[in-house]
């Protein structure tokens, strides 16, 4: 068994500028694809653990394995919102693939009475 000396530095590949980078940029192609389906901030956030991760395989993205990416996710896609309800002329906010939100957001079902 072989150990490493106490006083070498462990280095955090998880939390440094390429790893941010990355994940930035990941959260970005990820809310692009959710926001021209018309997935909302409180949605994505409520979804359970494999429906996002079968978002990110639709949006030709290796899912995220920690909620920090989603969590940016959900954030910018909230921006977005914003930007667009100031901005309704501009092509960048008209959603694209709305039809496609019921395959990932099912709407509650209401009992019969």
């Amino acid at each position: 068994m072989h150990l490493r000396p106490v006083d070498v530095p462990v280095t955090d590949y998880a939390h440094n500028d390429v790893a941010a980078k990355s994940r930035a940029e990941k959260a970005r192609r990820l809310a692009s694809f959710l926001w021209h389906r018309g997935i909302t901030e409180s949605e994505v956030l409520a979804m359970p653990a494999a429906v996002r991760r079968k978002l990110a395989r639709a949006a030709a993205t290796n899912p995220p394995s920690t909620d920090e990416t989603w969590t940016t996710v959900a954030r910018l896609l909230t921006e977005k919102d914003d930007w667009a309800a100031r901005h309704p002329e501009h092509p960048a906010a008209r959603r694209e693939h709305t039809d496609e939100k019921l395959l990932w957001v099912k709407p509650p079902i209401t009992p019969w009475s």
